[in-house]
């Protein structure tokens, strides 16, 4: 299968989550190294590998919750491909624990949490936007700067040529060097 985006990937994974009855969660992802942009994600079951405890090394544990973690290897891999579009490269459906049998009971903990997770998405998409703007004005500054250093420099250069020029030679000054 095929999307036009990562998000319409994640939306179809999401949704196909649902009505299996298992949580989607958001893995790992490849980014470019020459502008930084996904070029891979890694979408699976909520219950994905094993939670490392860290109980009890930094002090007392106020409320032990039992680890939602089961080791199951439920996934797709998506990558764009050369045309821009995100293709599923690997698929694994099995699950190795019981799916839930009525998948809202599975969406009713996490509902607030995503609205949570989707708020803070959208802002924080909006904050890399506006980076980018203030960014792309910075580096105009910076060349007008540039610019402006250059055009003084050759005045400065203009004016000393024009000062040597007109200025007389001491013949004193001549005979020293």
């Amino acid at each position: 299968m095929e999307f036009d985006s990562e998000d319409a990937a994640k939306i179809f994974y999401d949704e196909y989550a649902r009505r299996v009855g298992f949580v989607m969660r958001v893995m790992s992802c490849r980014r470019s190294e020459r502008d930084g942009k996904i070029l891979a994600r890694r979408l699976g079951c909520n219950k994905e590998g094993y939670c490392v405890s860290i109980r009890g090394k930094f002090g007392p544990v106020r409320k032990p919750r039992a680890s939602t973690r089961e080791g199951c290897k439920a996934m797709i891999h998506v990558k764009v491909d050369r045309s821009g579009k995100w293709v599923i490269t690997k698929f694994v459906k099995e699950h190795n624990h019981p799916l839930v049998i009525s998948p809202r009971e599975a969406r009713q903990t996490m509902d607030e949490k995503d609205k949570k997770i989707q708020e803070l998405t959208a802002e924080l998409r909006n904050k890399k936007r506006l980076c980018a703007a203030y960014q792309e004005q910075l580096v105009a500054f910076v060349k007008i700067v540039e610019e402006h250093n250059d055009q003084l420099s050759k005045k400065v250069q203009s004016v000393v040529n024009n000062i040597r020029k007109y200025e007389p030679v001491d013949p004193g000054l001549m005979r020293r060097s």
